[in-house]
């Protein structure tokens, strides 16, 4: 059973996303306390699902999100360009010269090695996106005039403010009265929510986004953290959950809000930071699907549940059966953390090799 989507024909957009893009700074294999060089990427939770979408899977992508016109946001509006999703929604706001008022966000990230865990450090207070306002949008003439099939957003947008929140509700309502799909990341960031009302806040913004929500991602922290739900068989970090679990912690989340018709969750088993396994499972019209861990060489995984979440949602808007879209989320979020960067690099015929387990000899 495939979600009912709007006609590609009367949309603009296949996807679009709505959360902050932030300038990544990544020191290579070195750590960010004695780097003295960084490389540049762009990066944000929701904005990396339709970058995916675009670059990889060939969809038509929009993001919405505000940056500080100052040449640090100019570097990342570049940066998006080359990812390929449409800026026709990215607002600039005037910079005062120094950041007192708005900003641009800079995530610094090492990626861990072995024993050595990764470490992300951002600063991304008073940002743009962050001072985002309901009404700074046009919603009904981006959903009822242009047109998009699918809507993504999350709990790290969510939490960025006592105003994002609001911007998200209003796009996820507009989303639905034009009949787009509707799809919520919920991230769970402790750093973002601890100066910010904790997880009890974190529980009652998530919950109160739940009702516009079709398409759910999350792991077992996630539903926990963010929804404020017990998990039946697990540890305080998270580590023991049984199948059997995941499927009792799915089936309380779909019905306390029974408008949400799939439910995807990655399988992850940290041996070190450079090997875990990876796996998934999927909830979709009241049936499960599995992609059992399998053990996987790690170059960088930030960005790794975002690309899970562009080929989980790809798979369903090109109609595939549920079991082909968790095996293609679970190739990109794979091909995803083979590189460095948050966002993916893969192309659409490594998923596909990728997805029939083909092995990693050289291709000349």
């Amino acid at each position: 059973m495939s979600l009912a989507l709007k006609s590609a024909a009367e949309c603009r957009f296949d996807a679009v996303s709505l959360g902050e893009v932030m300038l990544r700074l990544d020191p290579g294999a070195g750590r960010i306390h004695t780097s003295r060089s960084f490389e540049a990427w762009e990066g944000g939770g929701e904005y990396n699902v339709t970058r995916g979408l675009s670059r990889c899977f060939g969809l038509r992508t929009a993001v919405v999100t505000a940056l500080a016109d100052n040449p640090i946001g100019r570097l990342i509006e570049d940066l998006m360009r080359q990812g390929g999703v449409d800026l026709t929604y990215l607002s600039f706001r005037e910079y005062d010269g120094v950041g007192r008022s708005v900003r641009n966000g800079l995530n610094f990230v090492e990626r861990g090695f072995g024993p050595r865990a990764g470490v992300g450090c951002s600063d991304r207070g008073h940002t743009a996106a962050s001072q985002m306002q309901p009404d700074d949008v046009d919603w009904q003439a981006l959903f009822g005039q242009a047109g998009a099939r699918w809507f993504h957003t999350g709990g790290v947008f969510a939490a960025l403010s006592s105003s994002t929140p609001l911007v998200a509700r209003r796009a996820m309502e507009a989303a639905h009265a034009a009949g787009t799909r509707v799809s919520y990341d919920l991230n769970f960031r402790d750093s973002l929510w601890r100066s910010n009302g904790g997880q009890s806040a974190a529980h009652a913004v998530n919950r109160s986004l739940m009702p516009f929500v079709d398409v759910l991602f999350g792991n077992e922290e996630d539903f926990s953290a963010a929804l404020g739900f017990a998990v039946p068989g697990v540890d305080e970090r998270y580590e023991e959950l049984s199948l059997a679990g995941f499927r009792a912690m799915i089936e309380t989340v779909v019905k306390a809000f029974p408008n949400i018709q799939t439910v995807a969750t990655t399988l992850r088993t940290a041996t070190s930071a450079s090997v875990n396994g990876w796996g998934a499972i999927l909830y979709h019209a009241g049936k499960f699907y599995e992609v059992e861990q399998r053990e996987l060489a790690i170059f960088d995984r930030v960005g790794g549940g975002d690309s899970f979440a562009s080929g989980l949602i790809y798979g369903l808007m090109a109609g595939k059966d549920p079991e082909w879209a968790l095996n293609c989320a679970v190739a990109h979020g794979a091909l995803a953390m083979s590189t460095p960067g948050d966002t993916s690099m893969a192309s659409l015929p490594e998923v596909l090799r990728a997805m029939k387990r083909g092995n990693a000899r050289i291709e000349r």
